[in-house]
């Protein structure tokens, strides 16, 4: 196949996108039984929908200590960050962690 067909091309981003979503994978691995729960399907389910500003926002959130995530997500704390509030935003809504009824 020559290099610069289009199926060599389609080949190669694909290898891209597969090489990249095992990074991810990996790094939403946690130290934390719970993160692991809430980061795993968001990264199967919606991850691949997001804008690049919401995916760049997910590589930098995941740079973060698992208790800060983990306060976060449990709504005990917020970001200061406003783009890792938007983040953890997408993350509450679409992992089932919604605010408790009153």
């Amino acid at each position: 196949m020559p290099e610069g067909s289009i199926i060599a091309k389609t080949f190669k981003q694909r290898q891209v996108n597969i090489v990249e979503r095992n990074r991810l994978f990996w790094s939403s691995r946690r130290g934390m039984l719970e993160l692991d729960l809430i980061l795993l399907p968001f990264l199967d389910n919606i991850y691949p929908t997001l804008a690049q500003a919401d995916k760049e926002s997910y590589w930098q959130l995941l740079e973060c200590e698992d208790q800060d995530m983990f306060a976060w997500f449990m709504r005990r704390e917020n970001p200061q960050n406003s783009q890792l509030q938007r983040i953890v935003d997408l993350v509450r809504t679409n992992t089932g962690l919604q605010p408790p009824t009153k």
